[in-house]
């Protein structure tokens, strides 16, 4: 039996979430999935022997062979090259503001506006739904604001995108999206907003939802230990980077109820989804799942309800 059919076996027996959106590794699309693996592609992974190669915790600790889904951040990457290339347009139709008028290095407000930014006013009383999302989570203030959210994107996003498969990966992005401008029209109406900030920050707030649910199973193989030291380091890297995202949050031309906005949506969509990965214990695994849908309903019902109260 491979490294690859293996780990394969472990997640799909009693994983739902596998079952829903894909397993890790192993089946028939190679190319659809992929190990990490240090020093060792994913074909050479498969040809190596668990018993052989990996007999604890440390040596597959030390070898850094971590199963995911798909080989690449593919979403994250095109989203990040849109972004991109919408901000050139910007500022190639409206022209490169100064740096006492913006000093992101990027195009005037006014272009902000007509591309699509958002504005309580406009879609509280005009119904311009589309500055909620998705127009001012690919738009961005300028090359330093972009910069700092793409390289985020790049770097995490697509390792969670790659983890969680494209399609769980942009339902949570979306919904992070579409949260983070409802909060921000709620508790900061009398701004303009732009970026995909929102966003990432509901990937952080999932990747914590996961780890909270993935607390439960169990650890008494050495690839599911592994699998539970692996998510330990990622929650201190998760709560670094909020403390980080929390702390740039308050200030000048930075929309902090955005950022919050979104890590609440990211954790309500993310208990949703993960709590399919808990291992044979149905009657939590329906519980996580009830709760993660009655939170999700709850926060954007109220922040749909506020957002349009006189």
């Amino acid at each position: 039996e491979s490294l690859s059919s293996s780990f394969h076996t472990e997640n799909t027996m009693t994983d739902l979430y596998s079952k829903l959106f894909g397993s890790t590794s192993g089946g028939n699309d190679d190319k659809a999935s992929g190990l990490i693996s240090n020093g060792r592609n994913h074909h050479d992974a498969r040809n190596h022997h668990p018993e052989q190669d990996y007999t604890d915790l440390e040596s597959l600790a030390n070898s850094n062979v971590y199963p995911v889904r798909q080989r690449r951040g593919y979403l994250s990457m095109l989203f990040s090259i849109l972004q991109v290339i919408i901000l050139c347009l910007m500022i190639y139709s409206g022209g490169l503001a100064p740096l006492n008028v913006n000093p992101m290095v990027g195009p005037y407000p006014e272009t902000l506006e007509n591309w699509g930014a958002k504005d309580t006013e406009k879609i509280v009383r005009d119904g311009e739904w589309w500055r909620i999302f998705p127009c001012p989570v690919f738009l961005h203030a300028g090359v330093f604001h972009l910069l700092g959210n793409i390289s985020v994107q790049l770097d995490m996003g697509a390792f969670f995108e790659r983890e969680w498969g494209s399609l769980v990966w942009f339902i949570i992005y979306c919904g992070s999206g579409i949260g983070s401008s409802i909060l921000s029209v709620c508790v900061m109406p009398d701004s303009i907003g732009v970026g995909s900030s929102g966003a990432v920050c509901g990937l952080f707030g999932a990747k914590l939802a996961e780890v909270l649910c993935r607390c439960f199973e169990r650890n008494k193989t050495s690839q599911e230990r592994l699998g539970h030291e692996i998510r330990r380091e990622q929650l201190i890297h998760i709560l670094i980077n909020v403390v980080v995202v929390g702390a740039f949050s308050f200030i000048p031309f930075v929309d902090w109820a955005a950022h919050l906005g979104g890590f609440v949506s990211g954790i309500t969509i993310g208990i949703m989804f993960f709590s399919c990965m808990i291992q044979r214990r149905p009657v939590l695994l329906a519980i996580s799942c009830m709760v993660g849908v009655a939170l999700t309903i709850m926060v954007f019902a109220w922040g749909i309800q506020d957002m349009y109260k006189e």
